[in-house]
């Protein structure tokens, strides 16, 4: 059985830190793109970051947010720094390589003094 497990969402102060974690088990780790994504209320889903060839970010959180990877641990982390408001959501991980695709269930971040 597949799964990813988001963790250590909560609620930080604005310019604060988080670091969230997506640990993977059932699959063959080290094959897969990792990406994160997030969804505000109201707001569609947006890619954040990808560790698909070189780690990348958008261009919002560029600077501020770094993706890595630990393929012994099967884990991919997200580093997030200078946190803002607006990156109030909750934050989710994909794996995907060719057309399979799986989903984790999403940690909230919550930014907001």
């Amino acid at each position: 059985q597949v799964q990813l497990v988001e963790s250590g969402g909560g609620l930080v102060q604005p310019g604060g830190s988080l670091r969230l974690s997506c640990a993977a088990s059932g699959i063959f780790f080290s094959i897969y793109v990792i990406d994160w994504y997030r969804q505000a209320p109201g707001k569609q889903r947006e890619l954040v970051a990808t560790s698909g060839g070189s780690t990348n970010s958008a261009d919002s959180v560029k600077g501020r947010f770094t993706i890595s990877r630990d393929n012994a641990k099967n884990t991919v982390y997200l580093q997030m720094n200078g946190l803002k408001p607006e990156d109030t959501a909750v934050y989710f991980c994909n794996a995907h390589v060719g057309v399979t695709n799986y989903w984790g269930q999403g940690t909230q971040v919550t930014v907001s003094s």
